[in-house]
């Protein structure tokens, strides 16, 4: 018999990743269903531990259920533990749950493998001081930049952040409107595309070859690619990272490593169909 995964959230008709994971088990041979799951704001819980008594076998945990993922695990993966928010879930062979977050190590991955940029020895700035940038300090401090500063609206969020993660690398926070210098890579962590806005970011912050990567994704640029772009910015949304956290997951449930390239390729393409009728 199949073994049962789904996506959970609210909303989730939007979610593409039954379509990912789909294409992940045709392609590995791997027996599984996928499913995509409307939860009640108030239901998370009762859903996901019926999921698992029934015999489901995995989850991943979308909008607004990551931190109530959080407290519903046994056991946090490491990374887990940094972002204090879970993505994805696994009934494991002692039948407790086990809480992953695999978001960081798929922005990781996709760039510094799909893209071909550097991490490593170069100076980095975080928009954003929210969940999702959180997810991303382990592993892209683990990738080793030579600084990274964390850049917020709220700058004591910013501030506290780093404070957080300062004995991992060398770290720093402030307010958007403090920053100063320039960066080979800049990372929009911030709910600024989902509102279709810009930052306020100074000019003359992207080096030289720098490059601009925002977790947002669609048809379009956003606000924020545009304007790295003019800076003269090479520029990346965040759809590779959507594919390659999916792929952390199905590694971690079924131990066997899917190929991304075609399964991003696909998306794309019917992004920009979708984006064209």
């Amino acid at each position: 018999m199949s073994e049962r995964y789904a996506v959970v959230g609210n909303p989730i008709k939007h979610s593409l990743s039954p379509q990912i994971h789909s294409a992940f088990a045709a392609q590995t041979g791997e027996d599984i269903v996928y499913s995509k799951q409307l939860v009640p704001l108030d239901g998370f819980a009762d859903f996901a531990r019926s999921f698992f008594a029934e015999g489901g076998r995995g989850l991943n945990v979308t909008v607004p259920f990551k931190l109530e993922a959080f407290e519903l695990a046994d056991t946090l993966t490491d990374r887990a533990a940094s972002a204090r928010a879970v993505n994805t879930l696994l009934l494991d062979e002692k039948g407790e749950i086990l809480g992953d977050n695999t978001d960081g190590a798929g922005l990781v991955f996709d760039i510094c493998n799909n893209l071909g940029w550097q991490i490593r020895g170069k100076k980095i700035l975080l928009l954003g001081a929210g969940g999702a940038a959180r997810g991303a300090l382990l592993p892209l401090l683990a990738a080793q930049p030579t600084h990274l500063h964390i850049a917020n609206r709220t700058a004591e969020k910013a501030v506290q952040l780093a404070a957080e993660f300062s004995q991992l690398g060398e770290l720093s926070g402030g307010g958007l409107e403090a920053l100063r210098g320039c960066y080979d890579l800049i990372i929009n962590a911030s709910s600024a595309s989902l509102d279709k806005v810009l930052p306020p970011l100074p000019e003359g912050c992207v080096a030289d070859q720098g490059k601009a990567y925002d977790m947002m994704y669609g048809a379009d640029l956003t606000p924020f690619s545009h304007w790295a772009q003019a800076q003269g910015a090479d520029v990346a949304d965040g759809q590779g990272m959507l594919v390659e956290q999916a792929a952390e997951s199905f590694f971690l449930w079924r131990g066997v490593r899917p190929k991304t390239t075609p399964v991003r390729a696909k998306l794309r393409q019917d992004l920009n169909k979708t984006s064209h009728k």
